[in-house]
């Protein structure tokens, strides 16, 4: 079994670890949402999203109204989504999704982590392009047919349907999202996670020391409060 793969199982249990960190990222997620969309989830889907991503970390309901509330106050911080692209080493592109209330803060430290960690930043569209915007939808499978459930789902978005495990996984494309999303919710299907991601149209190779150089770069980007989603192209499958 490669490092990647088992980097990846490990992110995904790292993903939520840092409680307090998790909830401020989260926070601004809601923030964001409730900006683009108004403060109804009804009527926002992005907002749906920050609620069950907030939900999946047990961020308290309390936490979760009160992030609402102050995203809707005349003194709420005004946070912007802003996108960042380069390259980890050994060619591996990266796209780094940030909420920052700083943009010279928030460039500074992005371009720091890529330079000292053998990455370098590059300019807006230079990588992006390798990747396709999808959500992504993880369900029970309570003994649903996933062929009948893909018919009946694909005049929403849908666009493809894995089965993993006890699980059924949906893809949809970006603009979708809030489609797919309601028709899950209409049918009463209970929602594991959802997930808006960049999955890229091709993957790139690497041996596991390759692979360790690639990481360091990635749990650093990670790390920063100002980040709230990292993707690359580095292969992950075992």
């Amino acid at each position: 079994m490669g490092r990647a793969f088992e980097y990846r199982k490990e992110r995904k249990m790292k993903r939520w670890a840092n409680m307090a960190k998790t909830f401020t990222k989260i926070g601004r997620e809601i923030s964001i949402a409730v900006k683009e969309g108004g403060p109804e989830a009804e009527y926002n889907s992005r907002l749906r999203l920050a609620i069950q991503n907030a939900k999946t970390a047990n961020m308290p309901k309390a936490n979760i109204e009160s992030a609402i509330k102050k995203a809707t106050s005349k003194d709420s911080e005004d946070y912007a989504e802003v996108i960042f692209e380069g390259y980890a080493p050994h060619g591996v592109a990266v796209v780094v999704e940030t909420a920052t209330d700083n943009n010279n803060r928030t460039v500074a430290n992005v371009r720091h982590i890529f330079s000292k960690y053998g990455g370098s930043m590059s300019t807006s569209g230079s990588v992006d392009y390798m990747f396709s915007r999808k959500g992504v939808f993880k369900i029970k499978n309570d003994g649903l047919d996933p062929e009948e459930l893909e018919l009946e789902l694909i005049d929403f978005g849908l666009e493809e349907l894995k089965v993993e495990d006890q699980d059924l996984v949906l893809y949809a494309g970006f603009e979708d999202f809030g489609n797919l999303q309601k028709a899950l919710e209409d049918r009463n299907m209970e929602v594991q996670s959802t997930e808006l991601v960049r999955l890229p149209g091709h993957t790139k190779d690497l041996n596991d020391d390759e692979v360790e150089d690639v990481i360091k770069l990635i749990e650093k980007l990670e790390e920063d409060e100002d980040v709230i989603n990292v993707f690359h192209n580095m292969n992950e499958e075992d």
